[in-house]
């Protein structure tokens, strides 16, 4: 049986996806990982290769989901990137968002269950 907040950690990443697909945006893949980190959603808008981050807080008590993303972290995702790059080399032009997500304690219905701070070109 999965943690709690690995489970909630996937239903996030579900519900993202879903947004951004909303949004006009194309999954191309998701979780993808190498020796260098992962990706939480790659995503294809018009013919630009969309890499994802997700970050989910249950409170913005110790910063908000960018906030969150260290120097470290996005040296992490460039190489992890870049490794993708050099394995789909059909993609010309790519740039890395962050979705900054939250409970949404407005409503019970389970479309507005998070709040999205979709933060386009973050780093």
């Amino acid at each position: 049986m999965k943690a709690d907040h690995l489970k909630q950690g996937e239903d996030a990443e579900a519900a993202c996806c879903r947004y951004l697909k909303s949004q006009g945006l194309k999954l191309i893949n998701k979780n993808f990982s190498c020796r260098y980190g992962e990706i939480d959603i790659i995503m294809l808008e018009k013919k630009v290769l969309v890499f994802v981050e997700v970050r989910f807080r249950k409170n913005n008590n110790f910063g908000g989901g960018l906030a969150s993303i260290t120097a470290s972290k996005q040296q992490k995702l460039r190489k992890t990137a870049e490794l993708y790059l050099q394995q789909n080399k059909q993609y010309e032009n790519a740039r890395f968002d962050v979705v900054s997500m939250s409970k949404n304690n407005q409503t019970k219905t389970d479309k507005q269950q998070y709040t999205f701070d979709w933060i386009n070109n973050a780093f």
